[in-house]
């Protein structure tokens, strides 16, 4: 294959080549996020087959998200050290070859490997890539590109679903894997459309950085030594350096971000399991597979309401500044719906449930930057998303099989969903408390400082008043002012 040509612009061209990167990412995010998530409606046909209880058969979807989010920094490793055509390109053919193999799986065993390990590989090869590419191209209209390509988990959720349920009736679930791996496939097309871009003020190797004189010689030459060893680090950029440094993570030690995170364990506990259950929950209460998968798709395209209304209405002047609120709510919302949804038992009750779930699914997952930058500050928000999303990994693999093994011990879905709601709650509500304890101890530390202030004011103007009358020296005006402070 041909070395690509490079451009070099002075800017991001917001368009041109920019919008086929962006019809590219959306493409990724179909055969990445969707695809993962239409993994579920093979749930029942897998435990079928094998003849397996519900936890051991969680395990599939669990390791292919855990595998997508752990790996996902390896993605940015390999698109960097190449490029990222390549990177996208090899994860496309570890997913396919991943769903391919999976078609001849004789035991959950070797589902584990190829359906989990090797296909979340390469959908984290894919998808941060990709991501990166329409923020290069990208600069005055970046929100709009990010939205469009981002909507593609919600559209392919809402067209793969019923398809996926169509070929597994067509094919048996061996066939529908195998014509997934082939259209999974598209990733390499995909990869091939991220023509890279090199911007002139990233193409210059200025070396004044390296005859400044608070520059130790030593460093220079490490710096040296480095700019040749990895095109990762430019040393001749000293925002690089503070980048590779404690302060990009200093928010790491921040309370509120503690905080977040610990809500965030929660909140990607309750979530996951509702994707992997809802299809079997539905099959169990007596509503058809071609009916059942459409509550899937029902929810990913509410995914993409919620996703675009939430954030426009937040971006209102009324409540752009409780939007921190908002996030909360629509959290907690979520909780409500999964602690109502043993109560639905039929497909009538089960259609609003996808819509109140999946609108509130979409705004808080659209929320979550803007809840993070009001922690950190926008200058770490790259860098605070990475962790934020990060943690979902341990969530995402621990709570379908534990979802599971309640299912097997009491023999109803109705523990399952209990725990996840209120696992969201307890999110909401651990965000909630902490907010409104920050504010009292605000208005507190604030009343406090008024009263100082105004005692600090009455000792001073009594002091000079005594020492303009003679009645006090400089030495008592000092003792006053010190009790004051």
């Amino acid at each position: 294959m041909a070395t690509p040509k490079k451009i070099l612009l002075s800017s991001p061209p917001d368009g041109g080549w920019g919008w086929m990167i962006v019809v590219g990412c959306f493409l990724v995010t179909i055969c990445t996020r969707a695809v993962t998530r239409c993994i579920s409606i093979f749930f029942v046909e897998f435990q079928t087959y094998f003849a397996q209880d519900y936890a051991r058969t969680a395990w599939i979807h669990s390791i292919t998200d855990c595998a997508t989010m752990l790996c996902a920094p390896l993605g940015s490793f390999i698109s960097n050290h190449l490029s990222c055509q390549v990177g996208i390109m090899l994860g496309g053919l570890l997913a396919s070859a991943g769903l391919i193999l999976s078609s001849f799986a004789t035991s959950l065993e070797h589902l584990y490997f190829s359906l989990g390990v090797l296909t979340g590989l390469g959908f984290a090869l894919c998808y941060s890539p990709a991501i990166a590419m329409v923020g290069k191209y990208f600069n005055k209209k970046k929100a709009l590109a990010y939205g469009i390509a981002m909507s593609g988990s919600g559209i392919g959720t809402f067209i793969l679903a019923p398809v996926v349920q169509l070929l597994i009736e067509q094919f048996s679930w061996r066939g529908a894997l195998l014509i997934l791996g082939g259209f999974v496939l598209n990733l390499c097309v995909c990869g091939a459309l991220m023509r890279p871009i090199t911007l002139k003020e990233n193409h210059k190797h200025p070396p004044e950085f390296l005859e400044q004189e608070y520059v130790s010689e030593a460093q220079k030459q490490d710096l040296k030594q480095l700019s040749i060893c990895s095109p990762l680090i430019k040393p001749w950029s000293h925002e690089c350096l503070c980048c590779c440094s404690w302060q990009e993570y200093n928010f790491l030690l921040m309370p509120d971000f503690m905080m977040l995170a610990v809500s965030v364990l929660f909140m990607a506990y309750g979530c996951s399991p509702l994707f992997v259950y809802l299809v079997p929950y539905a099959l169990s209460v007596g509503v058809n597979h071609q009916q059942a998968a459409f509550l899937m798709s029902i929810l990913g395209v509410i995914d993409i309401v919620g996703n675009i209304t939430f954030g426009w209405l937040t971006d209102r002047r009324c409540l752009k500044k409780y939007r921190y609120f908002c996030y909360l709510f629509a959290v907690g919302m979520d909780g409500l719906c999964c602690l109502f949804l043993p109560v639905l038992q039929s497909f009538p009750m089960l259609v609003p449930f996808s819509f109140t779930f999946g609108y509130f699914d979409g705004a808080y997952v659209t929320m979550i930057p803007v809840v993070t930058a009001d922690v950190v500050g926008t200058a770490s928000l790259s860098s605070a998303l990475g962790v934020v999303y990060f943690l979902h990994a341990l969530p995402y693999l621990v709570s379908p099989p534990v979802a599971g093994w309640l299912v097997d011990t009491t023999g109803s879905y109705t523990a399952s969903f209990i725990l996840c709601g209120f696992s969201m709650i307890f999110s909401s509500m651990l965000l909630c408390f902490a907010r409104l304890a920050k504010k009292i101890k605000r208005t507190q530390l604030r009343s406090l400082t008024r009263d100082t202030d105004t005692k600090q004011q009455i000792w001073t103007n009594g002091a000079t008043a005594y020492s303009v009358s003679g009645d006090l020296d400089q030495k008592d005006v000092e003792i006053l002012a010190t009790e004051a402070n």
